[in-house]
């Protein structure tokens, strides 16, 4: 039986990346909050053309990762304009534009986290 090598930190934030950047997901960023006190190192955050959209790319995520052995911890889809996921180390969410704009997580981040360095 073949052992599955574990796939993690900014190995893992570039798949995810590559995976949704294949799938049309949009204005991809990576947020490092690596060593900043947040619950998790990477945030990736990712825009969808729709709500539909956004459940096939967390579909995507799970077809390609998951046989790979990567966890995925807990997953919120319940409302297809804003999904999360977190594998941990890292959190995904996936924002129809009007979504993304109205909640503007980056900035939260950035105002949350600049003065400990934050250098998104």
């Amino acid at each position: 039986m073949e052992k599955k090598q574990e796939i993690s930190g900014q190995n893992l934030v570039n798949i995810i990346v590559e995976i949704l950047d294949s799938k049309k997901a949009t204005h991809i960023e990576i947020i490092d909050l690596q060593n900043k006190g947040y619950l998790s190192q990477f945030v990736v955050i990712a825009t969808s053309m729709a709500g539909k959209h956004g459940l096939s790319l967390l579909n995507y995520l799970k077809d390609d990762l998951k046989p790979k052995g990567v966890r995925f911890y807990a997953i919120d889809e319940d409302n297809e304009d804003w999904i999360i996921v977190d594998f941990g180390e890292i959190i995904v969410h996936i924002f129809t534009e009007n979504h993304r704009n109205k909640y503007n997580l980056e900035e939260f981040l950035e105002k949350t986290f600049s003065k400990n360095g934050f250098n998104g």
